[in-house]
């Protein structure tokens, strides 16, 4: 009975060895980017974009749904391309920056869909307002990269959003409430 205990404790060492813990990987902020997309009046799609942020992911390649990720970035890294539009977006009107200085999304869970895709589902607090979205996520590629000679990944995930549900639904429904988000990323493997 001893032997079959001792025995089985081995086994149980060595099986959980062989699971590969997450890799802490950090965003390539030159190369992340948030872009956002909405109907005007039905005359036109009017886009947004937040870039050069900060954020990491916890990567697990055996089990990719132990992964995880966080971004957080200032309200105020909003670009419109008009500098007008901007300032009414960074207005309490809208993203609230002076009173919500942080646009924020960590992740409470990932079911793997594929075998590069996946559904990434997370807290993400707009405008001071917390609320749970899903990102339909892609790999696009993950192995060292060519001149900085490291581990490196590449996701891009979409999602659409209400912004009434971040209480910033002025105009609606003139202006669409359905909020489409693209976004991309690139991540360097941490040292």
């Amino acid at each position: 009975m001893k032997t079959l205990l001792l025995a089985s404790v081995a086994a149980l060492g060595l099986s959980s060895a062989a699971y590969a813990e997450a890799v802490p990987y950090v965003f390539d902020a030159s190369h992340s980017q948030i872009v956002f997309e909405y109907n005007h009046l039905g005359f036109s799609n009017t886009v947004g974009v937040f870039s050069g942020f900060d954020g990491n992911i916890q990567f697990d390649e055996e089990d990719p749904a132990a992964s995880s990720v966080e971004v957080s970035f200032p309200t105020d890294s909003l670009y419109t391309g008009w500098d007008e539009r901007t300032a009414h977006f960074l207005s309490g009107d809208f993203f609230g920056a002076e009173e919500n200085p942080t646009i924020s999304f960590v992740s409470t869970s990932i079911e793997v869909t594929g075998e590069n895709t996946g559904v990434i589902t997370g807290d993400l607090t707009l405008n001071g307002i917390t609320k749970p979205v899903s990102l339909d996520a892609v790999l696009n590629q993950k192995g060292d990269h060519p001149m900085a000679g490291k581990a490196w990944l590449g996701f891009d995930a979409t999602t659409t959003v209400l912004r009434s549900e971040f209480d910033m639904g002025m105009f609606t429904p003139f202006v669409a409430d359905e909020v489409a988000v693209n976004i991309s990323i690139e991540a360097m493997r941490a040292e």
